[in-house]
């Protein structure tokens, strides 16, 4: 166990907004709404925002509706998750864990990368992503 866990400080944890998602009464109609009326370039899961990180490397930043009936942000009952980009996700789990905080499910890793999802305070779930950006370019 390296020295960060021992002290449970990490000297990074959230290190951005990695998307916005919402539920929505019509996903499609909403995108289309936003695309239309907000210039969004959109697709089948919602709206990707480009940027550059401070060391100048491409990231990115997902929008997403989906629909009233899903499942996906359980055991929350909000109609809203934050999916946050994080450097060490690994490392961060093994901290709040320590920390006691609710994980919920296993880590899921992907060729965009990792991801892994916690409680709030309140029971907000919320979505901590790894990314991989450059598997979008």
């Amino acid at each position: 166990m390296n020295q960060l866990l021992k002290t449970n400080n990490m000297k990074k944890r959230v290190i951005g907004i990695g998307g916005l998602f919402f539920k929505s009464e019509d996903p499609k109609a909403s995108k289309e709404w936003y695309q239309k009326h907000l210039g969004f370039t959109t697709d089948e899961y919602g709206a990707t925002f480009w940027w550059k990180d401070k060391k100048g490397k491409d990231a990115s930043t997902q929008w997403s509706p989906f629909g009233k009936k899903t499942d996906y942000f359980e055991p929350s009952k909000k109609d809203f998750m934050f999916n946050y980009r994080v450097e060490n996700l690994i490392e961060l789990l093994a901290v709040l864990r320590t920390e006691g905080i609710t994980i919920v499910g296993e880590m899921q890793e992907f060729d965009y990368g990792k991801f892994a999802w916690i409680l709030d305070n309140e029971g907000n779930k919320i979505e901590l992503w790894e990314p991989i950006d450059s598997a979008f370019l």
